[in-house]
């Protein structure tokens, strides 16, 4: 009986050890994982902070028809989880805007937004143009026209072009966009950042080059 257990006993040792060996390592990626996720936008690779998108639905790897990011400004960090609102904080839960928020979308081969700002805009924009903050160039929209209420913004050094809400109840809101490959990439930001709108244009620029690896020129959409 000893040679008998001695072998049971060295078989069941042997096969755990291969097990153990021949176990895999690998895991899927989970949402709160902090290495980031490729994402595929309009067949266009995309390397994504998964804390940075703002729909848990859309954190996972693979094709997606679009995917909605915001960062912190101007860290340009993932933001932290929500914080808990109580019926007594609420009113007092509504700070200041502090995030860059970024639209990734599959344009099938829509209009460009250099093509929009260079043959779409100027039927809707006043003759007049007036100086904006730090060297800016606005044109304003001409009421009654699709872009009633809003203003346009340019530069060339650095390169920056917005379309942005005035102010009126609620704060005005400015977006630019920029097309990579066979995805269109919307920037939201408060029309009070274009006091500093150098710092604004160079955030888009860094967040294009982390999650692509490309510098483009900027648009508004």
């Amino acid at each position: 009986m000893t040679p008998i257990v001695a072998s049971g006993t060295i078989g069941t040792v042997a096969v755990a050890l291969i097990a153990y060996l021949l176990w895999p390592t690998w895991s899927t990626d989970r949402s709160n994982d902090p290495a980031r996720l490729p994402i595929s936008v309009g067949d266009t690779l995309f390397n994504v902070p998964p804390l940075a998108i703002r729909m848990k639905i859309q954190r996972h790897s693979g094709p997606q028809e679009r995917i909605d990011l915001n960062f912190n400004y101007p860290a340009l960090d993932v933001p932290a989880g929500p914080k808990h609102v109580s019926a007594d904080t609420v009113e007092n839960a509504q700070p200041a805007i502090d995030r860059i928020f970024l639209a990734i979308a599959a344009h099938h081969d829509s209009m460009a937004p250099d093509v929009r700002l260079n043959t779409i805009y100027p039927r809707y924009l006043g003759q007049t143009t007036s100086p904006g903050p730090d060297g800016l160039t606005m044109r304003a929209f001409r009421d009654g026209t699709p872009y009633d209420q809003e203003d346009l913004f340019f530069a060339d050094a650095p390169k920056l072009s917005a379309r942005c809400t005035r102010d009126g109840a609620t704060p005005g809101m400015c977006l630019s966009e920029r097309r990579i490959d066979g995805a269109d990439l919307t920037y939201r930001f408060p029309r009070s950042w274009l006091a500093q709108w150098r710092k604004v244009a160079d955030a888009m620029d860094r967040l294009t080059v982390e999650l692509h690896g490309t510098k483009t020129n900027p648009s508004p959409g």
